[in-house]
């Protein structure tokens, strides 16, 4: 059966360049792909049966059997532009490659799952950070050049690290709504403990490389519901 499986670029064609040489790939369907490599030893083409499996943020593993016994993996990387190639050859020759991904036609229909997993990521990052108070998370989740755009706050992951190490046990995070798109993720959430009255912050993340790169943040003292004037709440947990 030829379904399409969400996210895995059916229909495009790609060059991957290996240190000692170039493989054609077109993406046929989720089970079905064809390699051409036009020189060197490994010279040939074909059409293989593959497996595809998701590993996440347009990761897929994709593995296949050649009809003399050779047995190929590919980890194809779309947010980086890499294969890692995992191959043993009827001899029993073993190949660990990585190559660089060329693009040469577009695939057939565009999937972009980043939003979701960088949504993901930023809720991971705020509750970690703000809720559990885990200086650990800093280094796992933000990037080593991280850009800070709260000018009361050192630039940097050390700093950032530092900063939760020193926070009081009073600071509490409350995640609310979230907006993605591309690359970028905005947070509407409400802090306590970080100033002398709850405050309602947005924060917006650039994520890169599946990691937190860069940050701006609005934060804004929180102000009482006035029933009597028909208002509504600045911040409800309800909105996640």
């Amino acid at each position: 059966m030829n379904m399409v499986m969400h996210g895995f670029p059916v229909g495009l064609e790609m060059d991957v360049i290996y240190p000692n040489f170039q493989v054609s790939l077109r993406l046929i369907s989720n089970n079905q792909l064809r390699f051409e490599i036009k020189d060197g030893p490994f010279a040939r083409a074909k059409f293989v049966d593959i497996q595809v499996v998701p590993l996440g943020n347009s990761i897929y593993a994709v593995s296949w059997q050649e009809e003399d016994g050779a047995t190929v993996t590919n980890v194809q990387d779309y947010d980086r532009g890499l294969v890692h190639s995992y191959a043993t050859l009827p001899d029993g020759q073993f190949l660990r490659m990585s190559g660089t991904v060329v693009i040469t036609h577009p695939a057939d229909v565009v999937f972009d799952d980043r939003p979701q997993h960088n949504k993901s990521l930023v809720l991971e990052a705020m509750t970690a950070l703000f809720q559990r108070h885990e200086t650990s998370a800093v280094e796992r989740l933000y990037a080593v050049n991280y850009i800070q755009h709260n000018p009361v706050i050192p630039q940097g992951r050390d700093a950032l690290k530092a900063l939760v190490a020193d926070l009081s046990q009073d600071v509490y995070y409350e995640p609310g709504l979230m907006v993605a798109e591309g690359d970028f993720v905005a947070i509407h959430g409400r802090i306590r403990g970080w100033a002398e009255v709850p405050q309602v912050v947005v924060d917006i993340f650039r994520i890169e490389a599946g990691k937190l790169a860069e940050h701006w943040d609005v934060l804004q003292n929180e102000v009482p519901l006035m029933a009597e004037l028909g208002g509504i709440s600045m911040f409800g947990p309800g909105e996640l």
